[in-house]
């Protein structure tokens, strides 16, 4: 049963979360807006599209990233106002234990990580989506890492594409290869000199096409030339196209399936998906490691006050970030599994929690 103690204690955690919440995203509204307000200028954006498309998304987006990081400022704002009181010393002389005063600082950190997990498994995905299509749409228009040049793609289990040059703006490819088989056998060969987008559901036209019929049993093919020839294969133009916010767009269970179906057509490496899969869970366990770093830190009242406690929680805060961010590129790009770093910083700064609880002023 939740005391008195832990009640005041929650509401003092959940209020000074939301008022940091709400102080730092007014912050990244501003600046984020003077960053793009001539881009909106220069295309003839209203108020209401720029809020209703944007804006709305980028406050979750950015409260997304950030959440572990309010968390640990709000941790280390109120409980330092708290020792500062002599709040904590009178709980801990009353003989309520160091780990009996972290229930309610687990508890508020577990409702924060329950709304985070939710959120990045479905909700901000979705609210990326709308915010990433308006920001390729209207502010950085040319920025897509999709490859154009000497594509090789799975289109289904036993059917392959080549394509030497791609053309985003008129959706052509040049060279064209498609390839089916049947077990490991080489069945029908098509190459054209173009392929057209034509439509939904995926329609192309290729033009100067020749088809190669194979009986591998007999060893023998045929081949038929013509000029155009409609038809249907299993390929769109955004295949050829790849952001690098695209993981960041998809919900979770979509994203599986999208992993999955990257891995079957033989495109790129799936390594930035994986991890994403990976962040998306450890950054809301991430708040119960802060609250706990923060906790055990703010709690011991020092002659710095809050002052000193708030400049070492941006400083752990920073390096967290910073390690992170470098785990995340070690992984990306070398052999360090995605799992391992993801987590890699959680398991240190666990580790850090571990120590600062048992070296706590009891």
């Amino acid at each position: 049963m939740l005391k008195k103690l832990d009640i005041y204690i929650i509401k003092k955690f959940l209020a000074t979360f939301f008022f940091v919440v709400l102080i730092f995203t007014m912050i990244a509204v501003v600046i984020d807006f003077s960053e793009k307000v001539e881009e909106f200028i220069d295309e003839d954006l209203g108020t209401k599209q720029v809020v209703s498309e944007y804006y709305i998304n980028f406050l979750l987006f950015i409260n997304g990233m950030l959440w572990p990081l309010f968390t640990l400022i709000s941790v280390i704002f109120f409980t330092s106002r708290m020792a500062a009181n002599s709040e904590i010393i009178s709980m801990l002389n009353a003989g309520m234990s160091f780990r009996r005063l972290m229930v309610p600082y687990l508890l508020a950190g577990g409702a924060i990580a329950s709304i985070h997990l939710f959120g990045n498994h479905i909700v901000i995905p979705m609210a990326n989506k709308e915010m990433f299509e308006f920001i390729h749409k209207y502010v950085e228009k040319e920025k897509d890492k999709g490859k154009t040049r000497d594509v090789h793609m799975f289109i289904s289990p036993n059917e392959k594409i080549y394509v030497r040059d791609y053309f985003k703006r008129d959706s052509l490819a040049k060279k064209f290869r498609w390839e089916t088989f049947e077990g490991n056998e080489l069945k029908v060969f098509i190459k054209a000199e173009k392929a057209q987008w034509k439509g939904l559901p995926n329609h192309w036209e290729l033009t100067d096409y020749e088809i190669r019929t194979f009986d591998n049993l007999k060893e023998t093919f045929k081949i038929e030339k013509k000029e155009k020839l409609d038809t249907t294969i299993n390929l769109l133009p955004s295949d050829f196209v790849r952001y690098d916010d695209t993981k960041n767009m998809i919900p979770t269970p979509q994203l599986k399936d999208f992993v999955e179906e990257e891995r079957q057509r033989g495109i790129g490496n799936t390594k930035i998906y994986e991890i994403e899969l990976y962040r998306r869970t450890a950054d809301p366990f991430t708040i119960f490691i802060v609250t706990i770093i923060g906790m055990a830190v703010a709690s011991r009242k020092v002659r710095g006050g809050l002052g000193l406690n708030l400049a070492l929680g941006v400083a752990l805060g920073a390096v967290y970030i910073f390690l992170s961010r470098f785990s995340i590129t070690i992984a990306t790009n070398q052999s360090l599994s995605p799992f391992v770093g993801v987590w890699l910083p959680n398991m240190l700064f666990g580790f850090i929690a571990l120590i600062l609880i048992f070296r706590a002023q009891k």
